[in-house]
C-alpha cells in the first residue's frame, strides 16, 4: 500500500513539475535569464533544414554528433501539425514520460534484477528488492535543470539509455540500446562497463557492435557527412563551466592576459595556458579511462547492480574530467542515479543526491546567473566552485563505492556467489 502511495505522489509531482516546464519552454512563463529555447528554434532547427535538403551539416563545426543524432533532430517531423519547436517540446516530454513509466514499473517487480537465469553464476544482490527512490529522483532532477531540460536533445538520450541499463539483464537488448544511444551522444556507450564477465558481456559488446556497424553503415548510404563530426571538436578549448576552467576563473582576477569567446556553440576561455589545462584535462580523461580498465580487470562480485553503478560511475569520470561541462550533461548523471537507486540497498544513494543538488546549482549558474559566469563575478564563480566541488565529490565516493563493492581485498579468495541469507553479514561487513 505505502509502494502504491508513494507511486501516485510520484506521478502527481511529475505532472505538476512537467507543466511548469513546458509553460517556460512555451513562454507562457518567462523565467529569468537568457532564453534557453533558442537553441531549439535557432540551431536544431536549421539543422534539421540541411538534413532534409539530404545532407549533415556539413559547413557547421558546432554540429558536433554523431550520426544517429540526426534522428532526434529530424524528430519533430513525426508531428508534421505543429511547428518544429513545438513538436520537439511535445516529444521531449513524452520521453521524460517513458522514463519515469520505466522507473515505476522496475520499482514494483519485486525481484532485483529480471536478468540472467541462475545457472549464469550471477550473485544475487544482498537485501535485495525495489524502492520507488529511482522514480522520486527522476521526478526531481529533471525539473532542478530547469527550462534547459527539454531545450536540448538530451533527455532523449538519457530516455535510451535508462531502458538499457534497466535492462541489464537481457545483454543483446540492452547492448542494442547502448550502441543505439552511443550513435545519438557518444557516452552511451560507457554503459557496457559494468556487464557481467563471461557470456552477458560477450552479448551485449557484441550486439552493440553490430548494432552500431549496422547503424552508421545505414546513415553513410542515407546522407553524406555522417562521421563529419569526429573532426569538428579537435581544436576546443577549455568551456568555462568545466572543472580546469576555475584556474583561470581566479587567474582572471590576478592579471592573467586572456578571455572568454564563443566558439563551437559555448563559451570558452581563450589565451596563454588554455591549451596547457586543456590538455591536462585530456590527461585526466585518459587516466579515467585506465582506472576503468583496471577495475573491470579486478572486478569480481558482479551483481544485478553493478551495470548500473558501474555506468554511473563511468559517466561521472568522464563528465567531471571533460574540458565541456554543459548544464544538459547534468541529465546524464540524473537518469543514472534514478537507475541506481531502483535498488533498496543501492550503494550509490549518497552520490545520487550530491547528483541532484549539483542540478540544482547548475540552473543557478546557468541560465539564472551566467552573465555571472561569464564575466567572472566572484558569486558566478563560486557557484561553478560549488557545482563542480559536489561532481568531484560524486564521482570520488562512487568509484570508491563501486571499488570496494566488486573488487577482492588484498588476499581476499575469489569472489564467491552470496545467498540472500547471507545479505545481513555481507551489509555488516561493508560497513
Amino acid at each position: 500500500m505505502a509502494r502504491a502511495h508513494g507511486t501516485v505522489f510520484a506521478v502527481a509531482a511529475w505532472g505538476l513539475t512537467r507543466a511548469v516546464l513546458l509553460l517556460c519552454v512555451f513562454r507562457v512563463v518567462v523565467p529569468p535569464g537568457p532564453d534557453v529555447t533558442a537553441d531549439v528554434s535557432v540551431i536544431y532547427h536549421g539543422w534539421y533544414e540541411v538534413l532534409r535538403s539530404g545532407s549533415y551539416p556539413l559547413t557547421d563545426v558546432t554540429w558536433q554528433y554523431p550520426p544517429a543524432a540526426a534522428l532526434a533532430i529530424a524528430s519533430p517531423a513525426v508531428l508534421p501539425f505543429l511547428g518544429y519547436a513545438t513538436a520537439f517540446f511535445v516529444l521531449v516530454f513524452l520521453c521524460d514520460a517513458v522514463v519515469l513509466t520505466l522507473l515505476l514499473h522496475a520499482a514494483r517487480d519485486r525481484r532485483e534484477c529480471r536478468g540472467p537465469s541462475r545457472d549464469q553464476g550471477r550473485s544475487p544482490d544482498p537485501g535485495g528488492g525495489r524502492s520507488v527512490r529511482g522514480a522520486w529522483a527522476w521526478v526531481a532532477g529533471v525539473p532542478l535543470l530547469g527550462p534547459t531540460a527539454y531545450a536540448r536533445y538530451d533527455l532523449m538520450v538519457t530516455a535510451v539509455a535508462v531502458a538499457a541499463l534497466l535492462h541489464a539483464g537481457r545483454p543483446r537488448l540492452m547492448g542494442a540500446l547502448a550502441a543505439f544511444g552511443a550513435l545519438l551522444k557518444v557516452w552511451p556507450a560507457l554503459l557496457l562497463v559494468g556487464t557481467e564477465r563471461g557470456a552477458p558481456t560477450r552479448r551485449a559488446w557484441g550486439t552493440a557492435a553490430v548494432t552500431a556497424a549496422g547503424i552508421v553503415v545505414l546513415c553513410l548510404l542515407a546522407l553524406p557527412g555522417s562521421l563529419a563530426f569526429l573532426t569538428f571538436q579537435r581544436d576546443r578549448g577549455t568551456e568555462i563551466e568545466s572543472l580546469g576552467a576555475l584556474v583561470f576563473q581566479v587567474a582572471r582576477h590576478t592579471g592573467w592576459d586572456g578571455g572568454v569567446l564563443l566558439s563551437y556553440g559555448s563559451v570558452e576561455f581563450a589565451g596563454p595556458y588554455v591549451p596547457l589545462v586543456s590538455g591536462a584535462a585530456l590527461g585526466l580523461t585518459v587516466l579515467a579511462l585506465c582506472w576503468l580498465l583496471l577495475w573491470r580487470l579486478r572486478a569480481r562480485a558482479f551483481t544485478a547492480r553493478t551495470p548500473a553503478e558501474a555506468a554511473f560511475a563511468a559517466v561521472l569520470l568522464f563528465t567531471t574530467t571533460s574540458r565541456v561541462i554543459s548544464p544538459q550533461y547534468m541529465l546524464w548523471l540524473v537518469g543514472l542515479a534514478a537507475v541506481c537507486l531502483v535498488a533498496r540497498t543501492s550503494r550509490m544513494a549518497l552520490p545520487a543526491w550530491l547528483v541532484l543538488v549539483a542540478t540544482a546549482v547548475t540552473q543557478l549558474e546557468f541560465p539564472l546567473f551566467f552573465d555571472l559566469v561569464v564575466t567572472g563575478d566572484p558569486a558566478g564563480v563560486a557557484l561553478l566552485a560549488v557545482r563542480n566541488g559536489l561532481l568531484v565529490t560524486a564521482t570520488v565516493l562512487t568509484c570508491r563505492r563501486l571499488w570496494r563493492a566488486t573488487v577482492p581485498g588484498r588476499g581476499a579468495g575469489p569472489a564467491v556467489p552470496v545467498s540472500p541469507s547471507d545479505g545481513a553479514h555481507t551489509r555488516a561487513s561493508a560497513r
